[in-house]
C-alpha cells in the first residue's frame, strides 16, 4: 500500500478517536471521567490533535491540500472500493482507474481518497 495512503488511513482513525473522546467527555460526569481516564480527557484530546497535525505535515503538499478539503466536508476521507463501487458515494469507479493501492487515487464523484479491497 502507498505510504501516503497509510498515513491518510491513520489520520482518519485518529480523528475518529478524537471525535469519540469528545463525545464521551460531553456525555459523562466528572467523577466517571476521573475513574475511566488516567489522563484528563482534555489533555488526551490535545495530544491527539498534536499527533494529527504532525501527521498532516508529513503528507506531500498536493495530498495534504486535498485531504484538508475533503476532511472539512466529510468524516471519512479515505474509503474502500468494493466490487468496483466507491463506499464514500456508492458510485461505480471507472474501469480506467488502475486497481492498485501502490498509487494514490480518489473518487471522481465524491473526491474521497480510495483504496481497493480484493
Amino acid at each position: 500500500m502507498h505510504p501516503q495512503l497509510e498515513v491518510l488511513l491513520e489520520l482518519q482513525d485518529l480523528k475518529a478517536q478524537k471525535r469519540e473522546m469528545g463525545d464521551a467527555v460531553a456525555e459523562s460526569s466528572r467523577e466517571i471521567e476521573q475513574r475511566i481516564f488516567r489522563v484528563k480527557p482534555e489533555d488526551a484530546i490535545a495530544q491527539l490533535e498534536t499527533k494529527i497535525q504532525e501527521m498532516e505535515s508529513d503528507l506531500e503538499p498536493e495530498i495534504a491540500n486535498r485531504y484538508r478539503q475533503i476532511s472539512s466536508r466529510r468524516e471519512r476521507t479515505v474509503v474502500p472500493v468494493l466490487e468496483g463501487m466507491c463506499y464514500g458515494c456508492f458510485v461505480a469507479v471507472p474501469t480506467s482507474v488502475a486497481r492498485s493501492n501502490e498509487a494514490i487515487h480518489w473518487c471522481e464523484s465524491c473526491g474521497s481518497f480510495i483504496y481497493f479491497v480484493a
